[in-house]
């Protein structure tokens, strides 16, 4: 058996965001010390830790005096260089290791990986020159969308190629930054994720099939359960189990996939970490999926999900937060969650509102028509 990490020892979780601190909430409530590296001074994370060592995610050194101070390291986002969490492994327990963030971590590597195992992708080419990328996009045909191989979240580092009237001066930009992936656009009929957690003795905690609405590339609604067919359900579920097993699955990953108009499925990315859409377990389920992490990289048994109420969820981003909080008081429905975080610049994601409900298009709506979430 794998090692097993009790209440009273220290985790440490490299990066600060929303996401290391829920995950650092949850840790603490199992009665777990933590430690959090972030290069912003009182970060999220470090809101709701014992310690924060204040330090850029490159720092080696700054790293291996984390490692030395915790008995397992986690990291919450897959930017983390995969080299240095393989040096600090020889200071204390990195049960997830570095496959998943290789994989996770370069567009190619990770589409590699899934065609080579046999998960649906959609036709995409990989571009190395601007010549490639004509001679690539006449034969596939718009629309289709450009994307750096590595880095970009939200939307960042893509272009959506509609019509011939895309804009020509960012995808040379792009082109320019190296070496990028054109991805043929589906016709679309929703986008899901699967939120999957595991141990190192391979027991897995699988959340139900998550449906998500975004805005601008950066999501907006999520709700739970996805309204789509049941067979369609199973079969995200079934490869996201697989994915999760061919990665050797240690804490809690999220598949993004995307569903056509026929009912294909095909994965979209891998997020090797707790997911934006997963935030309404919280409120939603037995365990939330930063529960599910704490516990696969603790290696504890791994819980059954259980649904206990249908849920959405929308997120609160920078132009959003004030107008929010002024409506606290008419809404008694809302599970408020308010990530501390200082500047709350445009398209910044700042906090977010769970909503249990069994009504999901009735709340849909009603979130639609709030001035809230007025576009801008």
């Amino acid at each position: 058996m794998d090692k097993l990490h009790l209440p009273g020892e220290s985790i440490g979780i490299i990066g600060g965001g929303q996401l290391g601190q829920m995950m650092a909430a949850s840790a603490k409530e199992k009665g777990f010390k933590v430690l959090v590296l972030d290069p912003t001074p009182n970060c999220s994370a470090a809101q709701v830790a014992d310690e924060q060592i204040v330090a850029e995610y490159s720092d080696l050194p700054a790293l291996i005096k984390l490692a030395k101070q915790v008995d397992v390291l986690t990291y919450e986002f897959e930017n983390v260089d995969a080299e240095a969490i393989a040096t600090v492994k020889q200071y204390t327990d990195v049960p997830q290791g570095t496959s998943a963030l290789v994989v996770t971590q370069n567009r190619i590597r990770e589409k590699n990986f899934l065609a080579e195992h046999g998960f649906p992708v959609v036709e995409h080419h990989i571009i190395q020159s601007k010549a490639e990328f004509k001679t690539s996009l006449e034969k596939m045909g718009m629309p289709a969308i450009l994307k750096t191989v590595e880095g970009g979240y939200d939307g960042k580092g893509q272009l959506r190629i509609e019509d011939e009237n895309y804009s020509k001066d960012f995808a040379d930009e792009l082109l320019e930054s190296g070496i990028c992936i054109l991805e043929k656009q589906i016709d679309l009929y929703k986008e899901v994720s699967v939120v999957i957690s595991g141990n190192k003795n391979g027991e897995q905690s699988i959340f139900p099939v998550i449906e998500n609405e975004h805005e601008r590339n950066i999501l907006h609604i999520s709700n739970c359960p996805a309204m789509i067919k049941p067979e369609t359900q199973a079969k995200c579920l079934e490869v996201a189990e697989q994915i999760a097993k061919e990665l050797h699955l240690v804490g809690t990953m999220c598949i993004e996939f995307f569903i056509s108009t026929d009912h294909e499925v095909f994965v979209n990315e891998i997020a090797p970490r707790p997911h934006n859409s997963g935030h309404l377990t919280i409120e939603s389920c037995n365990v939330s999926q930063f529960d599910t992490h704490i516990l696969g990289v603790c290696n504890w048994p791994m819980p059954k999900v259980k649904l206990f109420s249908s849920a959405l969820m929308v997120n609160l981003l920078g132009q959003h937060i004030y107008r929010a909080k002024k409506k606290i008081q008419d809404h008694v429905e809302w599970y408020f969650h308010d990530y501390g975080k200082g500047l709350a610049k445009p398209d910044r994601k700042m906090g977010h509102i769970t909503i249990l409900t069994d009504e999901i298009e009735a709340t849909k709506e009603a979130i639609d028509k709030d001035p809230i979430w007025r576009k801008e």
